[in-house]
């Protein structure tokens, strides 16, 4: 949307068509990005296409052809206002102020709260706040910027931000900046301790939980700051009851509120939302001899401290019957066995195969697996000695024929129509046959594995990473 505002200046019109649901939510990104008068008709979400543009086909027509009017031309960016919220009163007064709600029409008139999440919080007093800004070294009035621009990817993938370093990191959807100090406001409200400090900045600087203005990440800290902050490591890494993990995730989920500016059918037209973010550790203890943590594979040292994004939004269970895996791999008995035919051998197995027949049968893309260091070791005595052998394998698995891959729907997209080129084959897609193969997933190293958590084996699937959408951010910067 930003380079429209070079044409509407420019006096050529432009006319978007959108839902009549997302109106408001698509006003707020018109202002925001400086076109605050750009014109739109509304398409159906019902009615077949043919017969939906014969209700709006006059109006798009009049729309493109009608000269822009002086104020149109204009535009104008939207200058947020930035105040710095700390009640002051009593505690119950402020309890019942940081409830507050609003009622919002476009959610058949929900309440949808001010500042938190809908939950309880902990009331963010001037010395609980001041008390939290002992956990870093920077200053309460530093506004929140990219550090360290090197090893950490393309930041600019947050829509709105340069992603370079010393610039602003301004917050979806409302692009929004932050301070130090507003970063321990919310730490205090979510019930953080000081000494997370340095992890809930690193999260601030990735974009607060925000992602591209619908939320639905997650985070993993790298390296050894994980342990010292107690962070759970094993069974329920995912779940309940640890302080750290669940916390730093919550204040995530306020900075999108607080600092992005997210209300649901408002200025996020997200469809079904995501459950609690989660900020989970990275277990390098865990790790096979000769496989890299998540530090050293974005370039840091063993011993650097790193936090990077998870696309937590869509996760997949994967849980073998109790007993199943171990009878795999103790024996070679059970269904899971039948399936890689080494009935009766003895383990290790690569348990990866199991779930290969379906697993794109109905997506696309990398993966990334929360992988449990019991099952990370199967593997490596199986014969993968890095992570890399295994995103090679598992890109290897993924192609596909063109007849199936044409049958899936994230293609139309992703190939422009079918217009584009194959990277694989340097062709024109609608040049190859059906039986050519194509890879499900763009690259191997957009696949990724954390090993963590502990228990019943089990793995987590999530959508795969990539340098420009889950870059690094460097943990130690904000200590």
């Amino acid at each position: 949307m930003p380079h429209l505002t070079t044409y509407e200046k420019a006096g050529i019109p432009s006319v978007f068509i959108i839902y009549g649901d997302q109106r408001e939510c698509w006003e707020w990104a018109a202002r925001l990005n400086g076109v605050p008068g750009l014109r739109t008709v509304h398409a159906s979400r019902t009615v077949p296409g043919p017969e939906d543009i014969d209700t709006f086909i006059e109006d798009l027509v009049d729309g493109l052809t009608r000269p822009l009017t002086d104020e149109e031309q204009e535009g104008g960016m939207w200058a947020p206002r930035e105040k710095r919220i700390l009640f002051e009163g009593t505690l119950e007064d402020a309890e019942e102020f940081y409830m507050q709600t609003d009622k919002v029409p476009n959610l058949q008139n929900a309440s949808i709260a001010r500042y938190t999440d809908g939950l309880p919080i902990v009331v963010p007093t001037e010395g609980r706040v001041e008390a939290m800004l002992k956990g870093t070294s920077h200053r309460p009035e530093e506004v929140i910027s990219f550090h360290d621009d090197h090893k950490l990817g393309d930041r600019s993938s947050q829509m709105g931000n340069s992603g370079r370093k010393g610039d602003a990191v301004r917050y979806l959807p409302l692009m929004r900046t932050a301070t130090v100090e507003n970063v321990a406001t919310i730490a205090v409200m979510a019930g953080c301790k000081p000494e997370y400090m340095p992890v809930l900045l690193a999260i601030a600087e990735s974009g607060g939980g925000c992602s591209d203005g619908r939320g639905g990440v997650g985070f993993c800290v790298s390296g050894p700051i994980g342990r010292e902050i107690d962070m759970n490591f094993d069974v329920n890494v995912l779940g309940p009851g640890n302080q750290a993990n669940r916390s730093i995730g919550r204040a995530a989920e306020l900075m999108w509120r607080n600092f992005g500016g997210n209300i649901p059918a408002v200025t996020n037209v997200g469809v079904w939302g995501n459950a609690l973010t989660n900020c989970i550790p990275e277990n390098a203890e865990g790790l096979p001899p000769g496989w890299k943590g998540l530090n050293e594979e974005y370039g840091f040292k063993k011993d650097d401290n790193v936090l990077v994004i998870i696309p937590a939004g869509a996760m997949h269970r994967v849980q073998f019957s109790p007993g199943g895996y171990r009878a795999l791999q103790k024996s070679g008995h059970g269904g899971i066995a039948r399936r890689l035919d080494v009935k009766g051998i003895p383990g290790p197995h690569n348990w990866l195969e199991f779930f290969m027949p379906g697993l794109w049968a109905s997506r696309e893309g990398a993966l990334t697996i929360l992988m449990l260091p019991e099952m990370a070791q199967h593997l490596y005595e199986y014969g993968f000695k890095s992570k890399d052998e295994i995103y090679e394998w598992l890109y290897k698995q993924s192609f596909t024929s063109m007849k199936e891959y044409k049958t899936h729907s994230w293609p139309d997209m992703r190939t422009n129509a079918w217009m584009g080129i194959e990277k694989t084959s340097g062709k024109h897609w609608k040049e190859l046959p059906d039986d050519y193969m194509v890879p499900s997933i763009n690259d191997p190293r957009d696949n990724n594995i954390i090993v963590t958590g502990g228990g019943e084996e089990s793995a987590q699937w999530m959508a795969g990473r990539s340098a420009a959408a889950n870059p690094a951010f460097n943990i130690d910067t904000w200590r």
